[in-house]
């Protein structure tokens, strides 16, 4: 074999051109794809079931710690209530009075005093205290003294009629807390201030493993916490992003996921907002701690995916030498062959030929260069395909239709009163039973545009007629009116509002068909005859009616239906006033319920059915539902 020299070759191959550099990315990327696309996956759902139940395990510790402190408060204010009421009744026998509040301390060993002030936040008209208390906690009494002292400000707010917790530990050195709240004794505004330990509810909230409890009152001051140090030094809780969403929202118990500005760390936290004094039972676990078996799993799994990647290549890597190695050999063959040196490239051959595509590669070389030895020259000549492409076309047509509106009243208030789900989950059921009347009379719904509906009849497809569309839209509305009625059966309150809605039914001229753009389109109509049936939708509401019809709707099916003319109505664009009619029946209707020859037969029928009041024309001012309109 004759010397060559490969460094001039035209298909020398550069390193990472190589096939097996490319089989070493190829498998790398596997390896990184399918390990790391499980590792991410099992992490994933694992990071996910870990996150919600510890949300729910969260939510479980904090409503049971909301619901043991509400009972420790009620039981302390409703067995202190009753003890003043006796010793009220018992002014007059001294000795029983004396019996009844030392019987009440011997029961009651956690309270250390009871209070009631005066007309003065110094006076005192009553001050029972515990002497076993003080005694046991080698406290002085002078503690509530000085307590009260400092607090004369909030015994004035309590005896005005503030019910407050305070935090006593600064004084007592020990988690006590003093409830106050107004009492009324003989015609005059005092307050009863409770002082009794807290230490019960403090094991309770502090019952958790991870999770940690703590309560704040309306001024947001550490009443309860784990860490009795911060609840001596009265910190304040208002700048934790926790206590700021409890009172941001107008609710009673959420659940966040948050980070602390003071740690940096992040929390699952969940709050419950007590009606007792304004109080917050918060129960927090932080993230990292929740997450750690996730990412230890992470890490092993990360570890694992990089030994088998390295395994994976050095396997490849040699296994590739058995393909670039006589690709090698083959290469500097073609190399001669682009030279004209084709006898030399017979040189170039594998000696052991394998029965793969490699070998098979090899005779072809072979032989070509034993045919480029006769033949001189060889030109291979590449064919070019082009595909076509068909673009859909935007267009329209003027087409008769009847175009339906609805619309529900007073829907942002019925959704502010709600939560996001609750509202889908309405929406989703009332939805249900609206389209079903429009789908029961060949309509079409056109889109929801938030609680609204825009329907179609004529479009795309017609029953017949513009008067058998126009007839099909009033008896889908008044099969809503009957399905609203069901709906609303069993209903009431802010979770099951009544719900009530206004239908506007226009007939006309549209154009219809697609619209859009070359990357977005859909199918709908415009028109006037689209914004005259929005519009008389509205005025369903200063007219207190449900179901209002244009002129050019009620022309086309007078015959068929019992209506009640309205005020006209001047529209915004249009000289004349307008009619419209409010549709009370369609007396020979046989399938729609609650209609036909047993249905309403005046307006006040159908708006006593509906439970809507009439309208007082003469303070009905349009102007102030839609600047579109004016009465006539």
């Amino acid at each position: 074999m004759s010397s060559k020299n490969d460094s001039e070759s035209p298909y020398k191959v550069r390193a990472f051109k190589s096939i097996g550099f490319k089989l070493v990315l190829i498998i790398t990327v596997l390896v990184i794809l399918s390990l790391g696309s499980l590792t991410f996956v099992v992490s994933y759902f694992s990071s996910n079931d870990v996150r919600v139940t510890t949300e729910e395990n969260n939510l479980t510790i904090n409503t049971r710690s909301a619901a043991t402190v509400e009972n420790e408060i009620d039981t302390v204010r409703s067995s202190v209530s009753l003890l003043m009421d006796l010793l009220s009744n018992a002014s007059s026998n001294p000795a029983y009075a004396h019996q009844a509040s030392a019987l009440y301390f011997e029961r009651n060993q956690h309270t250390a005093a009871i209070i009631v002030t005066g007309e003065t936040p110094s006076r005192f008209d009553r001050k029972l205290i515990n002497t076993r208390f003080f005694v046991s906690n080698e406290l002085e009494v002078s503690c509530v003294d000085t307590f009260l002292e400092q607090k004369k400000s909030e015994l004035l707010e309590a005896a005005k009629g503030q019910t407050m917790i305070l935090n006593a530990a600064p004084v007592f050195n020990l988690p006590v807390l003093v409830f106050l709240y107004p009492w009324a004794e003989n015609g005059i505004e005092q307050t009863l201030a409770i002082f009794f330990s807290a230490e019960n509810m403090t094991e309770v909230l502090g019952s958790g493993t991870t999770n940690q409890s703590f309560i704040v009152n309306h001024e947001n001051d550490l009443l309860i916490h784990s860490d009795f140090s911060m609840v001596k030094a009265c910190a304040n809780f208002s700048s934790n992003p926790l206590i700021q969403e409890m009172r941001n929202n107008n609710d009673t118990n959420r659940q966040i996921l948050y980070t602390d500005p003071e740690d940096g760390r992040k929390y699952f936290g969940a709050y419950r907002k007590l009606s007792v004094a304004d109080l917050g039972i918060f129960t927090i676990v932080p993230y990292d701690i929740v997450l750690e078996p996730v990412f230890s799993t992470i890490y092993r799994n990360v570890f694992l995916t990089l030994i088998v990647l390295f395994l994976a290549i050095l396997f490849i890597w040699f296994y590739s030498k058995t393909i670039s190695n006589p690709l090698r050999i083959l290469t500097k063959a073609v190399t001669n062959i682009k030279q004209g040196k084709f006898q030399e490239a017979l040189e170039y051959q594998i000696k052991k030929v394998k029965e793969n595509e490699i070998g098979v590669l090899n005779n072809g070389v072979k032989d070509m260069s034993k045919a480029l030895i006769t033949f001189s020259k060889f030109t291979n000549k590449t064919i070019a395909f082009k595909a076509i492409n068909g673009d859909m076309q935007l267009g329209g047509e003027t087409r008769e239709a009847t175009i339906f509106f609805s619309d529900i009243r007073s829907f942002t208030a019925i959704s502010e009163k709600l939560t996001p789900a609750e509202v889908v989950d309405f929406l989703n059921v009332y939805m249900t039973r609206m389209v079903d009347c429009v789908n029961k009379t060949n309509g079409n719904v056109d889109k929801f545009i938030g609680d609204a509906i825009m329907a179609l009849w004529g479009v795309p497809n017609s029953s017949g007629s513009a008067k058998q569309d126009a007839l099909n839209a009033v008896r889908a509305a008044l099969m809503m009116r009957h399905s609203l009625h069901e709906f609303n059966e069993g209903r009431g309150g802010d979770k099951k509002p009544i719900i009530r809605i206004g239908c506007g039914i226009n007939s006309g001229p549209v154009v219809a068909g697609q619209m859009g753009s070359t990357e977005r389109m859909e199918y709908t109509c415009i028109g006037d005859a689209v914004n005259f049936a929005s519009r008389t939708e509205a005025l369903n509401k200063p007219l207190h009616t449900d179901i209002l019809i244009t002129e050019n709707t009620y022309e086309l099916i007078k015959e068929y239906v019992i209506v009640e003319q309205q005020p006209s109505v001047t529209v915004k664009g249009k000289e004349k006033p307008v009619k419209l009619f409010a549709v009370v029946n369609m007396p020979d209707a046989t399938d729609i319920p609650g209609a036909g020859a047993k249905g309403p037969k005046t307006m006040a029928e159908v708006r006593d059915f509906l439970g809507i009041d009439p309208p007082e024309m003469a303070k009905v001012d349009l102007n102030a539902e839609e600047k579109k309109y004016k009465i006539q």
